[in-house]
């Protein structure tokens, strides 16, 4: 395992899942590691599918996902990726969630909750520290991270953009609205500014500046979504937005 995300996973302030049967970094004939990389990963949503220009979500490059609330809401949006992920047997990190996931939730949608890694970082440094090391690491499939309202120099997304390049995780950083107005080194950079309505912002290679509706048709069926989620938290504490109890 990576040894700066050995170091996150050890303090006493990350919680991780029960599971031990994380694979371990493949390697080329050579011994060296290789990377798995996929053009894109399908967003489960085929009407968003068609409009992102790898056909979905790049795991190359960091995804801003901007809106007025905490972001926790718009997890409904990766859902349908988090499950295909957990056939990966790797950590899916949560980094700074204003909420604690709900267990039986994500189980409901086939997401082992032994491959949850969550993360609460102490200051602004230590968070994107955090971020960065799990991005470099082989371990983790996908790292969802809460970046707050504070501003970010262009520099400091650069460097997070760079530690994504060089993996095949999913890379999501949710920030405020109002972060749209300053550059950023994303790729993809999404503005959720109605009920089920995703705004493509920037994206390399595709279009920019249009509106994408989710269908409830394309939702999984009998399954719970997360659109209708509380959008603020309470008094700063990690109250569940996943049906108000932690992950157990």
């Amino acid at each position: 395992m990576n040894e700066a995300l050995e170091q996150i996973i050890q303090r006493n302030d990350t919680w991780r899942g029960r599971h031990n049967h994380f694979m371990s970094v493949s390697a080329n004939s050579d011994g060296r590691a290789h990377n798995n990389y996929h053009s894109g990963l399908s967003t489960g949503y085929e009407t968003l599918d068609a409009e992102l220009h790898q056909g979905g979500w790049p795991r190359n490059s960091t995804i801003e996902l901007l809106s007025d609330a905490c972001g926790m809401g718009a997890m409904g949006l990766f859902l349908p990726a988090m499950e295909e992920l957990s056939k990966k047997n790797k950590w899916q990190a949560f980094i700074a969630p204003p909420y604690t996931p709900y267990a039986p939730l994500l189980e409901a949608r086939g997401i082992d909750t032994g491959q949850i890694l969550l993360i609460h970082p102490r200051n602004r440094q230590d968070l994107l520290w955090s971020i960065e090391q799990a991005l470099r690491s082989t371990t983790c499939s996908a790292v969802f991270s809460w970046m707050g309202a504070g501003e970010y120099r262009y520099s400091e997304l650069r460097k997070l953009q760079l530690a994504a390049s060089g993996s095949d995780a999913l890379a999501v950083l949710f920030r405020p609205n109002h972060a749209a107005k300053n550059h950023a080194p994303a790729s993809l950079r999404l503005q959720m500014r109605e009920y089920r309505k995703v705004h493509i912002l920037k994206q390399h290679g595709g279009n920019q500046h249009l509106d994408v509706t989710l269908p409830p048709s394309e939702d999984m069926p009998g399954q719970p979504q997360l659109w209708e989620l509380p959008a603020y938290p309470n008094n700063g504490q990690h109250s569940s937005a996943y049906g108000g109890q932690a992950l157990q």
